[in-house]
């Protein structure tokens, strides 16, 4: 099996997409300073995430539809320049010394209705420049470099922050979509040409496509539980810590566990392929439960640690091997729309769990909401092994999965160019 980074396609993807991810990985930390900074409102905050986060869930199926229809490296090559030109506004404006709200958040839904479209580019490029049995370890390299960047992006953040000011945080990740948007310039992959059709009807066979296998949509439940319980974690965990386990370095220490674990996690994917990927992933998935009963009994830092890391880990294997198998399994002609519907339901129980833990937490202590969000988890996850679907699917190696589309869309390669972002953010489940 040829190495996927002796492949010159996929090597130019790999670059751009590592050189993206660690533009990204600053601007978290930038952001959050720059806006407190500048308005001293925590509410602030919450609004430019709001502005990121809800144009980007509302348009994930339609920029499914459009990376099926057109060359996925041209929808990734306008987004990255998009989102590229978001930063450097936010950038010029932060380094300007007066940056207002209102054109924070204008840049940050700009760039969220941008990143809806590149999401869902990214498997249609592995899938066109990486054959078969060689996709876990591309989706791996991938993963990997992301989970670096991310471990890396604080620290970054920090020496340029203090040492030069939060705008050049946003002027190297708008460097980074520059460089990425390169490497997609010159970029050439398979592409399965699709038959142009209604709107409606191109968004009801993508979700067609998800129902008719009952191991898409099973799984896509637990994941979406997953990042619900997450958003309960992240919310509620630093309460605990400060309150209850000796103040923000323990939670310091549980986030650096976890970007361990993430990164290990990926690397262990490249190296690990199991018989039944989903079906062990999504049992990897439960370990959550872990860390949050550990947070809801108040147990040793050192337990809690060890059980975040280790559910970090089993999620940064989980992410390479589910975008393999999906790859694999899924019609070339289809797969963007199926992965915008993935990314949809599987980031819809994000702003649920920031919404209810603190509800909960308000009423019943932080205890309660934790152990509820660890049962949910830990339940939803295991069920899935009790799905027909996830425990017969195995690793394919005999090939990519079938082009033939449904409905009579021609199946076939073209010469064509297409690649993306985010995962960012966000972990697939």
């Amino acid at each position: 099996m040829t190495h996927p980074l002796r492949l010159r396609a996929f090597r130019l993807l790999f670059i751009g997409r590592s050189l993206s991810a660690v533009g990204d990985a600053v601007v978290p930390t930038a952001l959050a300073i720059a806006v407190t900074r500048a308005t001293g409102s925590p509410t602030a905050l919450a609004t430019v995430l709001a502005c990121a986060m809800i144009p980007r869930l509302a348009l994930l199926p339609l920029g499914g539809v459009i990376a099926d229809r057109w060359d996925a490296r041209r929808v990734a090559l306008v987004t990255d320049l998009v989102r590229g030109a978001c930063q450097l506004a936010v950038g010029l404006q932060l380094l300007g010394g007066h940056p207002a709200l209102v054109h924070l958040a204008t840049a940050a839904a700009v760039g969220g209705c941008a990143s809806a479209f590149a999401m869902p580019t990214q498997a249609p490029l592995v899938a066109g420049t990486v054959e078969g049995p060689a996709r876990l370890r591309a989706n791996a390299l991938l993963a990997s470099a992301s989970a670096l960047a991310r471990l890396a992006g604080p620290a970054l953040a920090g020496l340029l922050i203090y040492g030069a000011g939060a705008g050049w945080a946003f002027l190297l990740d708008a460097a980074s979509f520059a460089l990425s948007a390169a490497m997609l310039g010159v970029l050439r992959v398979r592409r399965t040409p699709v038959v142009r059709r209604t709107l409606l009807a191109d968004l009801t066979e993508g979700w067609a496509e998800v129902r008719s296998r009952d191991w898409y949509w099973t799984s896509l439940v637990a994941h979406c539980a997953w990042n619900c319980a997450m958003a309960v974690l992240a919310t509620l965990g630093p309460l605990v810590a400060v309150r209850r386990l000796g103040g923000d370095g323990t939670w310091v220490a549980v986030l650096e566990a976890g970007a361990i674990g993430l990164t290990g996690g990926s690397l262990l994917a490249g190296r690990v392929t199991p018989r039944r990927p989903v079906l062990v992933g999504n049992l990897g998935l439960a370990t959550l439960a872990l860390p949050l009963v550990a947070l809801a009994a108040g147990a040793p830092t050192p337990l809690l640690v060890a059980a975040y890391g280790l559910a970090t880990g089993c999620l940064g294997f989980l992410n390479p091997v589910w975008e393999s198998a999906v790859q694999q399994h899924v019609p070339a002609h289809v797969l963007a729309r199926v992965v915008s519907y993935d990314w949809l339901v599987s980031l819809a129980g994000t702003p649920l769990g920031y919404a209810l833990g603190p509800l909960a937490a308000a009423t019943w202590g932080t205890s309660t909401p934790l152990a509820i969000a660890a049962a949910l988890v830990g339940v939803s996850c295991l069920a899935t092994a009790a799905v027909p679907g996830v425990r017969r699917l195995t690793s394919a190696p005999d090939g990519p999965a079938p082009a033939a589309p449904v409905g009579g869309a021609p199946a076939g390669v073209a010469g064509g160019v297409s690649a993306c972002d985010e995962r960012a953010a966000a972990a697939r489940p």
